[in-house]
């Protein structure tokens, strides 16, 4: 299969998941269909593969957790010990931290696809996962019958209460912000994709990539058709494409 071959088949099978029911979605998939348009080739089953296993490797010591924090030790300790998956503060605007199979590979991440693969593999090994879309920086739930605790997987896996989720947000805009409640709302499985595309957004328009902007942008509007600030950039962008060939 060719290279365009390969990115329209990869936006088929993207347009189908983020269109379906968001019960049936299945999130590490779609996100590792994000990258395939950027890594034509990208063997997405594979790379589920990886999740499954890490998943039934820490699977057992999750079954044995007495309660909801020795639960969340033991996903830490396997992902951020064992695996050392680890946030990249270093190179944060290197695109490759957007794409899970970079990730899967480096070990390295921005704080939302860290988070993707916290969910992933705890949620495969029993664990009520959720993403937290928190301004400026994400964060994951976990939300059972027992306990609701915030983790920020970027840094380790770190234990937040409220005060600390208010706390990370002042210490990222450098200034005291009104916090609300909604911040700390789990956010569906199509709203974390659209924020990873949302990164890639910035990172190709800064970048003057405009028709990987672009391509992002189509994707935006698969998730959301009628999102009034993405129809008028994929206007702009094609006509600025036009008028740069």
């Amino acid at each position: 299969m060719d290279h365009l071959a390969y990115q329209a088949n990869a936006r088929q099978l993207f347009t189908e998941m983020v269109q379906g029911p968001e019960e049936d979605l299945d999130l590490g998939k779609a996100a590792l269909l994000i990258a395939s348009e950027e890594y034509p080739g990208l063997d997405v089953l594979r790379y589920m593969a990886k999740i499954e296993a890490m998943a039934a490797a820490v699977r057992p010591q999750i079954a044995a957790a007495e309660d909801a924090h020795d639960k969340i030790e033991a996903l830490n300790a396997y992902l951020f010990e064992e695996q050392q998956f680890r946030g990249n503060a270093q190179a944060y605007y290197e695109a490759r931290n957007s794409f899970l199979n970079e990730v899967l590979d480096r070990r390295l991440g921005i704080p939302i696809t860290i988070s993707v693969v916290y969910i992933e593999v705890g949620r495969r090994a029993g664990m009520p996962l959720y993403g937290v879309g928190m301004p400026g920086h994400f964060i994951v739930k976990y939300d059972g019958p027992d306990a609701e605790i915030f983790v920020d997987p970027f840094n380790g896996g770190r234990i937040l209460s409220r005060a600390g989720c208010e706390e990370l947000v002042q210490q990222i805009y450098g200034e005291p912000v009104p916090f609300q409640e909604t911040f700390l709302a789990t956010v569906t499985k199509k709203q974390i994709l659209s924020r990873i595309l949302m990164n890639l957004k910035a990172i190709y328009l800064q970048g003057k990539q405009f028709l990987k902007a672009l391509s992002v942008v189509e994707r935006l509007l698969l998730i959301q058709p009628h999102a009034e600030q993405e129809v008028k950039d994929r206007a702009a962008l094609r006509n600025l494409i036009g008028m740069l060939n």
